[in-house]
């Protein structure tokens, strides 16, 4: 290893003595650092071992990215050692933190790729240092953020060989906002609510977002939902001044785009700010109307990441009203950004009603057969599973069909159906569990994981997409947990293979503190949150039971919908064979609603929709066969007998009370679990959780409810006595 004269020349600190104390003002803690917070670390014996081994910080270069990564050093150290800890040219004490240039470490960085780092501790000139090593300038942030990481968790770092790259290319946030500034639950949108002060004025908001996200190695957001264009030049020009923010922190811009945006705006035309009658892929003037824009997006943002197109979905339009499919309208937007270098995603979320009468196979149906067709610089965006962000589905049969096309892991941050900002659920338990799931395309192993990161099938694009739960709350999410979520998301954006429990108690550490009880409490609580979510929402496979809002129980307006359930039994049967529970007419007794037929005039219902179809083997047959399939997707697959006998002991009927009492049951230990550790976390923050666990108490307790008690109505079954505070009858 060598390294420059320059670096290692004895120059004076910049900055003063590094023995000095800094006089920290108490300060409110109001969720707004995330899990940025530097404070100094409480382990007297540890924080000494910090002071020895992080004395000064070195630097090289003076680009936008090797600033950030310069105050991010100096804010995180001494933050977390409680003193300043000095800049510096040169290397002048033991201890010294060390941003290498690359070819000073041509050994070290051969493992390393991409946006990769490596963290070492060397002696050099005499000298034992801290090095952070990477290939590019935005990989020596990462460094950076992977260093204080290390501190802010109490880990030593005295003699560091850590290496970390990232497994996925395209790390990005998906913000459904609107320029009216309106963004969902947690507040006003981060990118869009001060649209009009851009970009004469930048504020401070933004930076703030991008180090978060940098921290965690997001390097891309959508800034905007598909209804709102903003590809026009005025706009564009406000979106060059985001881009300057976002820049040194290595975020690239995409936009969610209008495929009708060619058009003639008109009432009947949804969003059209062009001047030509048509939106055909195939017309010329329509690529030439692209590839203009595009030419102009680029002359303005020259990092422009690229489009995301919602197309032919919940109104949006799209190729199939011009016989088009969807290979090839994303080849003629491909084709637009393809000399500049940008990505054009294209979202699998359709269900049209006349592809199939089961909306579950819909998006296979439309996607398979175009495997292999889309252009290389596009990528197939994909939710993890076939309906819509449930609190519980299936992995998308998708991830197992199409080898010839790089398709990009959607999931949703923000808790549409798991709660919105009323309840405590750690979603990093279901995305880790979707991204384990084997799809056995290639034989046993071949994970969903491997798929998305690219190793299973060659694939040069990778990505991964998250539905961001950011607003401008105070505290970015309104839930102090649902900030979790957006770190959660960010680790496994990096690599999909962490564990849930590891990157829980990294948060955990990093947001709340290092003391021991207080650790195993959060972590214990956020471990069972997403089950407790699924046991009162979506128990047993049993989907969207919830109402129109996505959020409060509506049972009855959902039956004969997405579910059946009378008398005999309750589910859906999508086997490739009848199953027992249903009469021969289709007319059953006591049945609420209406019998689904398909355009032949034929129960589908009856016979199975044969969705098991759609996957590999041997996941076809188990999820075909009653007894084999995972309890948890029961009710997704199969339409069961009440009396049906659970591996439990309990019959069907008592397993689905069981569910929905555990649920409430766990709502309650999380209050309990919670009043315990008073005293070990601030009173702010504290008596904001213990508000919403309160309120996450009575909506558990509303869905058990209201469930249970519309399934004993149906069923003409008596409640369980387990189910407390209702009811036999």
């Amino acid at each position: 290893m060598v390294f420059s004269n320059f670096l290692f020349a004895q120059k004076n600190v910049k900055t003063s003595d590094t023995n000095d104390e800094i006089t920290i003002t108490a300060r409110i803690e109001d969720g707004y650092d995330l899990w940025l917070r530097y404070v100094k670390v409480q382990d007297s014996e540890l924080l000494a071992h910090y002071r020895n081994n992080l004395t000064q910080i070195i630097v090289q270069g003076d680009s936008p990215t090797a600033n950030a990564t310069r105050e991010e050093l100096q804010r995180g150290l001494s933050g977390l050692l409680g003193r300043e800890v000095p800049l510096g040219d040169a290397v002048t004490l033991n201890g010294a933190v060390v941003v290498a240039a690359p070819d000073s470490l041509s050994d070290e960085l051969t493992p390393v790729h991409g946006d990769g780092y490596v963290l070492l501790t060397k002696k050099v000139g005499g000298k034992e240092i801290t090095i952070i090593g990477a290939k590019t300038s935005l990989g020596a942030l990462y460094g950076a953020f992977g260093l204080l990481r290390l501190i802010q968790t109490n880990q030593p770092i005295s003699k560091l060989n850590v290496m970390d790259n990232p497994m996925i290319q395209h790390r990005m946030l998906n913000h459904w906002d609107n320029t009216s500034g309106r963004g969902t639950y947690f507040g006003r949108s981060i990118n869009l609510s001060k649209w009009y002060e851009l970009p004469e004025k930048l504020d401070p908001l933004y930076t703030d977002y991008a180090r978060a996200n940098a921290s965690i190695g997001i390097n891309g957001t959508v800034i905007n939902n598909f209804t709102v264009d903003l590809l026009r030049t005025e706009d564009l020009k406000k979106m060059a001044g985001l881009a300057k923010v976002y820049r040194p922190y290595g975020i690239r811009i995409y936009l969610s785009i209008n495929f009708a945006s060619p058009l003639k705006a008109t009432e009947e035309t949804r969003g059209g700010i062009g001047d030509l009658d048509t939106a055909d892929p195939r017309d010329p003037r329509v690529a030439t109307w692209w590839k203009n824009k595009a030419d102009e997006i680029y002359s303005i943002i020259p990092d422009f990441g690229g489009f995301l197109v919602k197309a032919d979905s919940e109104g949006m339009p799209g190729p199939k009203q011009y016989g088009r499919d969807h290979a090839e309208a994303a080849n003629m937007l491909a084709a637009a950004l393809e000399p500049h270098g940008g990505l054009l995603i294209w979202r699998a979320f359709v269900y049209d009603q006349d592809v199939d009468p089961d909306r579950a196979k819909r998006s296979y149906k439309d996607f398979k057969p175009l495997d292999g067709k889309f252009a290389s610089n596009v990528i197939v965006q994909v939710k993890n599973g076939p309906l819509d962000f449930q609190p519980d589905e299936p992995f998308h049969p998708l991830f197992g069909s199409m080898p010839q096309t790089p398709l990009m892991m959607e999931f949703e941050i923000k808790q549409e159906y798991h709660g919105r900002v009323t309840d405590l659920v750690y979603l990093g338990e279901q995305w880790a569990e979707v991204l384990k799931s084997d799809t056995f395309e290639n034989g046993k192993g071949s994970t969903i994981a491997k798929v998305v990161d690219g190793s299973l099938h060659g694939h040069a694009i990778t990505g991964i997409a998250g539905v961001a739960n950011i607003g401008d709350d105070r505290n970015w999410t309104n839930h102090p947990f649902a900030q979790a979520n957006w770190y959660a998301f960010g680790r496994l954006a990096w690599n999909p293979h962490l564990e849930a429990d590891e990157i829980a108690r990294e948060w955990v550490r990093m947001t709340w503190g290092n003391e021991h009880t207080l650790v195993n409490t959060l972590q214990t609580m956020m471990k069972g949150s997403w089950q407790a979510a699924v046991d009162v929402r979506s128990p047993l496979g049993l989907n969207f039971v919830c109402a129109r809002d996505h959020h409060n129980p509506d049972p009855a307006g959902r039956v004969n919908d997405y579910w059946y359930a009378d008398k005999n039994g309750i589910g859906y049967n999508r086997t490739d064979h009848a199953e027992s529970g249903w009469n021969e007419t289709g007319n059953n007794e006591n049945k609420i609603g209406y019998d689904r037929k398909d355009l032949a005039g034929n129960n589908w219902k009856e016979t199975g929709t044969n969705y098991v179809g759609q996957y590999n083997e041997p996941l076809r047959t188990m999820f075909n066969d009653m007894k084999q399939c995972p309890k948890e997707y029961l009710l997704w697959f199969h339409f069961v007998p009440w009396d049906y006998k659970m591996k439990s002991g309990r019959n069907l009927w008592e397993e689905l009370c069981y569910k929905y009492e555990s649920g409430y049951e766990y709502a309650k230990t999380l209050q309990k679990e919670w009043k315990s550790l008073e005293g070990l976390v601030d009173a702010e923050r504290f008596a904001l959780v213990s508000r919403k666990l309160d309120e996450q108490e009575a909506h558990h307790k509303l869905w058990r409810d209201t469930c249970v008690t519309f399934f004993a109505r149906t069923s003409g079954l008596e409640i369980p006595s387990f189910v407390e505070g209702l009811p036999s009858h």
